[in-house]
């Protein structure tokens, strides 16, 4: 891919780059007098129809049927034009030329507000609403969106309008609730990621498929409900190299105490280890009913604020030992909210499956701070085609 190349009746009219794009290169394009993004998937590759059978073409024949089925299922269920789809940034057209598989989506502003956190409380409560009657409108038809993070949310106010809203965006790795792609090829960012995605990652034999489910983009939205309201990721124990390492330790994330009351009690329960203590949309809209929610409370000098709870006797297994470790020491994550090119891709539903409470699970050994950590597996970062813009480049 090259600019000026035709590629299925698009024409390429930037030069194609693989900035923060992972296993694919994105480009411009026009067609018909509009305006595209165009990302060129790297991997897999489709055999070709009359290539001689053998068993590793028919293994790459089986994976890409499966690459293509993911992303039509989920863009035959999320529609550009559906009904409430306003905020979803979805993909126009998916096809492969030759070998190679191909996305496109309309090229959309792609400035996004960089400090969310400094918003007035209405301001952050509509925000947040906005985002999750997005992320409401994937779980009612049973999709996961697989990498909900800040770089995959546009933060916008359009000209004349009186509130920041929320378009999310790269549908790549979507999927149907409890049937996620395999432990290899799962997509995801292990800051933001799900108890059971890290264990099901680290192909712990107590999660399995049907363990991921909705329930996994409820915890990453915990976490940025917190970085949106407060400019920081919940504090944990620097033995951990990511939140859900440190539930899936028993251990509890450290809350900003000036948090409201009502937030707080709502982030613990998005941040629950088991999938099935997490409340679904409709309860997080409901708790938004009320701006001061989100609005932050200074502490008082010489106070600490609230007490961390007791770790509940359902989430951890009896006799299982914390790391060692000495002292409540802290770690901070912080989380990258420039705008980033990415690319919206298509995500697809599933038949309802049951989620199952795997609070009796046993907790993974958690991993180490540092990125290079044994057992640390992190995911590929996907780009979202044009949606952010990168630091130098076409625009």
């Amino acid at each position: 891919m090259k600019q000026g190349d035709v590629i299925g009746g698009y024409r390429i009219t930037s030069e194609p780059t693989n900035a923060n794009g992972g296993k694919c290169i994105w480009a411009f394009a026009e067609k018909d007098g509009h305006q595209y993004f165009i990302k060129r998937f790297l991997e897999p590759k489709r055999p070709r129809d009359d290539a001689a059978e053998s068993p590793s073409v028919r293994i790459r024949r089986q994976v890409a049927r499966e690459f293509e089925n993911r992303h039509r299922t989920i863009m035959k269920r999320l529609r550009p034009d559906a009904r409430g789809g306003g905020n979803l940034v979805l993909a126009t057209d998916f096809f492969h030329e030759g070998s190679t598989y191909y996305k496109v989506t309309e090229r959309i502003d792609t400035s996004s507000l960089e400090k969310p956190q400094a918003l007035e409380p209405r301001q952050k409560m509509v925000l947040l609403k906005t985002l999750g009657m997005s992320l409401k409108q994937l779980h009612d038809i049973d999709v996961v969106h697989g990498d909900l993070k800040p770089l995959n949310v546009l933060v916008q106010k359009r000209d004349g309008a009186a509130f920041h809203t929320a378009k999310l965006i790269d549908f790549d790795d979507s999927y149907v609730s409890g049937s996620p792609p395999e432990p290899d090829d799962i997509a995801g960012d292990s800051v933001y990621g799900a108890p059971e995605w890290r264990r099901y990652m680290q192909r712990d034999d107590s999660v399995g498929p049907r363990h991921l489910t909705c329930a996994a983009d409820v915890f990453a939205l915990g976490l940025m409900t917190h970085l949106y309201l407060t400019g920081e990721l919940p504090h944990l124990d620097d033995r951990y190299g990511s939140p859900a390492d440190a539930v899936n330790a028993g251990d509890h994330l450290e809350l900003d105490t000036r948090l409201s009351d009502a937030m707080l009690g709502l982030l613990r329960a998005m941040t629950a280890r088991s999938p099935g203590a997490r409340p679904r949309m409709a309860a997080f809209l409901k708790a938004l009913a009320d701006p001061k929610v989100c609005a932050l409370q200074p502490r008082r000098p010489g106070t600490s604020g609230p007490k961390k709870p007791a770790v509940p006797a359902a989430e951890t297994e009896p006799g299982t030992a914390k790391p060692a470790g000495s002292g409540p020491r802290t770690s901070r994550i912080k989380a990258n909210l420039t705008p980033r090119p990415r690319t919206a891709g298509p995500a697809g539903p599933t038949p309802p499956s049951p989620v199952e409470d795997d609070s009796a699970a046993p907790p993974a050994t958690p991993a180490t701070p540092s990125a290079g950590a044994s057992g640390a597996r992190s995911s590929r970062v996907r780009i979202n085609l044009g949606h952010r813009r990168p630091r130098s480049g076409p625009s």
